[in-house]
């Protein structure tokens, strides 16, 4: 089950906040990113998440509104496994401002089970049963897949919960618990990432975030975030995990459809409505045999650059008189 599977869902860039720091707090309010994910889990030590928790739910509350540069804000609870989940969601789930719930370690559909129920409990008008339709802007689920035994539950996993939005691959903790190292070219995580892209998409989920890039600083990291990113996209991947600020301006650009793709796209599109006009199912662009499914593609193509705010109406514009060939 899906919940918002709609393209207007963008999550090009993952944030993480250490909830443990005033300033990162503060400085937050002031990127610009897809996403923005307080962290209450990995970022902060045992003896201080009570005091972290307490000063994130201030600091949500304190917000009139999410702001303008930021889509989406999340909070990164504690796994359910551990005796600090639910409080996370006691102290956060009834405020506005919480957008979408990462859960970590999510292993079995037992997990996204138990938060979608304390959900509905701690905020039953964003969260109506499944027998009602009368949800208003419920807290969307990202899940968070570290294990092997993850990866084999995936399908259980991704039909656990209708507030479930999206996959997440945490790439250093399923390295831990298949005993691999991490290489460079990040083949010993082809299978498990090709799993989640794939059961991802099977399950019309919106959103499938691919591992974090562990270098950040100068342009070798930049350079870095950047062949993973576009390694990731090839595999089915739309958005990234970001440690830093610095990553963000990469994930957005290379998770965003670029000049020319949107450009074919869109010739594709406006050739294809006058196709569609004469009865043409299938006909040829630049000598290419165009049919549905590369329209479709095409479309979602020029749907998700309209979602990233690009102009379209500029290449609309320029390639009015295309025609099929």
């Amino acid at each position: 089950m899906a919940a918002n599977s709609s393209a207007t869902i963008l999550r090009r860039a993952l944030l993480y906040v250490p909830a443990s720091s005033p300033r990162m707090l503060a400085k937050s309010l002031g990127v610009t990113s897809d996403n923005v994910t307080y962290d209450l889990e990995d970022s902060v030590t045992p003896a201080a998440k009570p005091q972290a928790r307490t000063a994130l739910r201030e600091h949500l509350a304190a917000l009139p509104a999410r702001p303008a540069t930021v889509r989406e804000l999340a909070v990164r609870i504690n796994a359910v496994s551990t005796p600090f989940a639910l409080d996370d969601l006691t102290a956060l789930a009834k405020l506005p401002r919480v957008d979408a719930v990462v859960v970590p370690k999510v292993n079995s559909a037992s997990d996204l089970t138990f938060v979608t129920d304390a959900l509905r409990h701690l905020a039953p008008e964003r969260h109506a049963s499944s027998s009602s339709s009368s949800s208003t802007n419920p807290i969307k689920l990202i899940a968070l897949i570290e294990s092997a035994r993850a990866v084999m539950d995936l399908s259980s996993i991704c039909a656990a919960s209708p507030y479930l939005s999206g996959l997440i691959f945490a790439a250093e903790d399923f390295a831990l618990d298949m005993s691999l190292t991490r290489t460079p070219s990040l083949s010993e995580f082809l299978y498990a990432r090709s799993a989640i892209a794939t059961a991802a998409r099977a399950a019309s989920l919106p959103s499938t975030i691919d591992l974090v890039c562990t270098f950040y600083k100068g342009e070798e990291g930049l350079a870095r975030l950047a062949e993973e990113c576009r390694g990731g996209k090839a595999m089915g991947f739309n958005g990234k995990q970001c440690i830093h600020p610095s990553q963000v301006e990469t994930a957005h650009r290379l998770f965003a459809p670029d000049e020319k793709e949107v450009e074919w796209a869109m010739r594709i599109v406006i050739a294809d409505e006058k196709a569609a006009s004469t009865g043409r199912g299938a006909w040829t662009l630049d000598g290419v045999m165009i049919d549905a499914p590369v329209v479709g593609r095409a479309r979602a193509i020029v749907a998700k650059a309209e979602s990233c705010d690009m102009n379209t109406d500029i290449l609309r514009n320029k390639w009015k008189d295309q025609r099929p060939e």
